[in-house]
Formats: C-alpha cells, sequence, structure tokens
C-alpha cells in the first residue's frame, strides 16, 4: 500500500504542478497576446472573438478541477493512513501524522493552483470583454465616418 502514497506524493502533486505550470503560462501568454491586437486588422468581431478567447477555457477548466485532483489525493492519502493502521495492528502516531500530512498536502496544493486560475481567467475575461468593445467603437466609429 506504500506504492498508493507515493501515488499521492509523485502522481496527484505532479498532475497538480503540471497544471500550475500551465496556468501561468497560458496567462502570461494571452497578455502578451492581448498587448500586440489590433481591432482594426479584423472585419467581423466574431473573428476577433476567436483569436482572443483561444486557451482561456484551460485556465478555467484547471481552476474548476485543481480542487478535484486534490481532493482525491486527500481521499486516497486516508485511505493509506488507515490501510496502514490495519495492517501494522498498533496505532503509531507518526505513521498516522506522516499519512495525514500527505493527504492534508494534496488538498493544499489543489487549492493553490485553482485560486490563481480563477483569478487569472476572470482577469483575463475582463481583458476579452475591453478588446470586443474597443472593436465595436471603432467599427461605429468606422460607420459614422463621412464617405468621400
Amino acid at each position: 500500500m506504500n506504492y498508493l502514497g507515493g501515488i499521492v506524493d509523485y502522481g496527484i502533486l505532479g498532475i497538480l504542478s503540471l497544471m500550475s505550470f500551465l496556468v501561468l503560462f497560458f496567462w502570461i501568454e494571452r497578455l502578451l497576446y492581448y498587448r500586440k491586437v489590433d481591432v482594426k486588422n479584423y472585419s467581423t468581431i466574431e473573428a476577433l472573438e476567436l483569436d482572443v478567447t483561444k486557451h482561456i477555457s484551460i485556465i478555467s477548466s484547471f481552476g474548476a478541477n485543481a480542487p478535484y485532483i486534490g481532493l482525491l489525493g486527500t481521499v486516497l492519502g486516508i485511505i493509506v493512513t488507515f490501510y496502514s493502521l490495519g495492517q501494522s495492528g498498533n496505532i503509531d502516531v507518526k505513521i498516522i501524522m506522516t499519512f495525514l500530512a500527505l493527504a492534508l498536502k494534496a488538498t493544499a496544493m489543489g487549492l493553490v493552483v485553482a485560486i490563481p486560475a480563477i483569478f487569472f481567467y476572470n482577469h483575463l475575461s475582463r481583458k476579452v470583454d475591453v478588446i470586443l468593445t474597443k472593436w465595436t467603437i471603432w467599427q461605429k466609429e468606422k460607420d459614422a465616418t463621412p464617405k468621400i
């Protein structure tokens, strides 16, 4: 059953670490992309919306699912704790505390990934709204300009 402890420690925390890296990567990538977006290069708002919303659903999905992955690590950590207690036949406080700390580490890591991911998603969603509004304003100004 010790392999299950390794799965929690390396598998769950590894997945959450990868998710954290990808969230940060896509957030920075989108910020850099938004700096160079020129709404005048788009003839339709749909084309602009497709470009500016690319990859932000990944951030949202990771933010929504990271706590569940952390919870899975918690459940597995508690299973390992109870199994170790059942196998050993004696109650060793060191074993209990070690496995419970492992379980709590998975929960904490899930929250560490989810909280910034949701913040980053909301930040990017606002930027998308601003860019789309700029396109609408530009389009109205362009249509209001008298044609000679």
